[in-house]
Formats: structure tokens, C-alpha cells, sequence
């Protein structure tokens, strides 16, 4: 029996081809249109339904890069299944190249949104009822926030049905088990029962090839196992996801001009001194201690400190030293000056 047309937003979508579907979100009040960018590939074989969405907030530019690479992948023709991808989910920031919308709203605290409710409200029930609810899986791509970065770790509540295995057939090389926000997209995808897991890498407003590339490696195994694609020949060695239960901030305990020589992915120990906080005369010096050990999974590119700012963030492991030596093979492998 042939295969049916997946319909999106009143567009039927044959099978074995691919269209790109407007979904309309509302009207500029330069009497312009406002839409919401999909690219639908149908595949002759049944499968999952799986949306990759990205730029939620809308300086998160990473993602939209994952998405443009892996819309360009041949292997696609040969889909089971379903890829529905939205490269730019918060359009209006994206264009002005800020995180929010026109109304000042975070997009990623709306959901599931109404169809009366604010213009963040009602692009977050545009996306559930377009996208979310024809899905039987997805992945939401993220970066870190202004001025800061985030090493490739995947986001997901592991007791979710289905969110594990996501999370771990990824491939990246921390896997935070983080409990769902209410209004976050993740949240509400949750009752909708559709497992899902959240990509964080990199920074807003720049592109970082590491995160790029280990994203769109990262939705490709993903696809291949659930199914979606061939799985693949090579016996190269594998990542192998280590689970952060915790992980804490450490915050500035002056405010100052930090000086610190710690990069993302690198180990700490309880106790061990992170950097220096000092003011422009150099007249005062603070210590910034590490609280725990752990791996450095976030940090801030700002080295300009008020008290209280958020400096590194430390994923923390029942198993330190497999966690830290795993992220230093996944570091390695995809330097992109190698």
C-alpha cells in the first residue's frame, strides 16, 4: 500500500519528496507577513516523525547552521520516516538578532501557549499545533546566552519515556538530567508524551564549527537509530554520553575584571583556584575558588564582573575521571583545526 501524504498546515507532502511550508504566524504592522520556515522530507517508508527546531531564541545561531547542513545531506533520499525542520522558530528575534520577541517575552517560557493570547503565546501555539503535535520525537537545538558558551552537552529529564535514549544515541559527551521548566518547550512537549531532547553548544551570535559539527553529527546518529537512516559501516570508536546528575554555577564573589585561564571541558577539583578577580588599579585581588569537582560545561567569554555573575558552570559526575577523559576524546576528535 502506498504510502500517505504528510500534511502540514494544509500542504500535503507526497512521499519520497521534500517541501518547504510557510506557516503563517501573523501580520507586521507594516502590513507585511510574518511566517514561520519548514522544510518537510517525506520519506516512501514509513518511520518516525522526528521536528529538529532551532533559534528559539532567536541570537542562538548555532542550530540554524545544524539544520542548513543537514537539510544539504544526500542521505536524506533514503529516509523511513519523517524530518521536519525548523531552522528559525523565533523569526522576529532572529531577524533582530536578539534572544526575544518584539514583546520583550522568552519564547522558551510560553509554551504550550494560546491562540488569544500575547504575540510570544501565540508563536508557541503556532508551533505546538503545526509542528509539535504531528511529531513522534524531537530535538531542540541551543546555544549558550549572550556572552556565554557551552560545551556540546545534551539536556534531558531521563525518567521521560523515550527522552534516554535520545539523549544517549546523540552522542555527546554530557548528558545534564535536567527537570522540565514550565513554559519551555521541552515541558510542554512532555505532556504531549513526544520524547525530546535539548542540544546546548556554543554561543549566541557566533558560530562555533566544534558545536556545528558535533550537532549535526549528533542529529544524524539520532535518525540512524530510530530508524530513520542506514546505520552506519565504520567501527570508528563511539562517544560514550556520561550523565551529569548536578551541576552548579560559581558566581562572582567580587565584582572586577577576571583573569582565568580555564577553557571549556577542562577538570576541576574542589577547592582548586579558577581565576582572579581584581580591579583596573590592581590594587585588590579575589580568589575564585571552585566549589566541587567536575568538568567545566559553560562559561562566560566576559571577563568584566559585577558580584553575583555567573562564571563557570560545572557539570558534576559520580565517575570524574572517565567523564573528563571521554570529553577530552570528543574534544580532540572534532578540533576543527585538525
Amino acid at each position: 500500500m502506498k504510502r500517505e501524504p504528510f500534511v502540514l498546515s494544509g500542504v500535503d507532502v507526497a512521499p519520497g519528496t521534500r517541501e518547504t511550508i510557510f506557516i503563517p504566524v501573523s501580520r507586521r504592522y507594516t502590513a507585511g507577513e510574518v511566517s514561520l520556515p519548514v522544510s518537510v522530507i517525506h520519506g516512501r517508508k514509513d518511520g518516525p516523525r522526528l521536528f529538529v527546531s532551532a533559534a528559539i531564541h532567536g541570537d542562538e545561531i548555532n542550530g540554524v547552521e545544524i539544520v542548513r547542513r543537514l537539510l544539504k545531506r544526500s542521505k536524506l533520499d533514503r529516509l523511513h520516516g519523517t524530518l521536519i525542520a525548523i531552522p528559525v522558530v523565533n523569526v522576529y528575534g532572529f531577524v533582530a538578532q536578539t534572544r526575544y520577541l518584539p514583546d520583550r517575552r522568552d519564547l522558551n517560557r510560553c509554551f504550550p501557549g494560546s491562540a488569544k493570547g500575547s504575540l510570544a503565546a501565540r508563536l508557541a501555539n503556532t508551533f505546538i499545533e503545526e509542528v509539535v503535535k504531528k511529531a513522534t520525537h524531537g530535538i531542540d537545538l541551543h546555544t549558550g546566552s549572550l556572552h556565554r558558551t557551552n560545551l556540546p552537552q545534551i539536556r534531558a529529564t531521563l525518567d521521560s519515556p523515550g527522552s534516554e535514549k535520545l539523549a544517549r544515541s546523540f552522542g555527546a559527551p554530557v548528558i545534564l538530567d535536567a527537570a522540565l521548566r514550565e513554559g519551555s518547550l521541552r515541558h510542554a512537549v512532555a505532556e504531549l508524551g513526544v520524547p525530546m531532547v535539548v542540544y546546548e553548544a556554543g554561543e549566541a551570535l557566533r558560530f562555533d564549527e566544534l558545536a556545528i559539527k558535533a550537532g549535526e553529527r549528533g542529529v544524524l546518529s539520532v535518525m540512524r537509530n530510530l530508524g530513520m537512516l542506514p546505520a552506519l559501516k565504520s567501527k570508528k570508536r563511539s562517544v560514550e554520553p556520561f550523565v551529569a546528575h548536578g551541576s552548579t554555577w560559581v558566581r562572582a564573589p567580587e565584582s572586577g575584571i577576571l583573569v582565568t585561564r580555564l577553557k571549556l571541558g577542562d577538570r576541576v577539583e574542589k577547592g582548586e583556584k579558577l581565576g582572579t578577580i581584581s580591579d583596573p588599579l590592581a590594587e585588590e585581588e579575589t580568589l575564585v575558588i571552585s566549589p566541587t569537582a567536575g568538568v567545566v560545561i559553560g562559561r562566560t567569554n566576559l571577563p568584566l564582573m559585577n558580584e553575583g555573575d555567573a562564571i563557570f558552570h560545572i557539570g558534576v559526575f559520580e565517575r570524574l575521571d572517565p567523564a573528563a577523559n571521554e570529553v577530552d576524546f570528543f574534544q580532540d576528535e572534532l578540533n576543527p583545526e585538525t
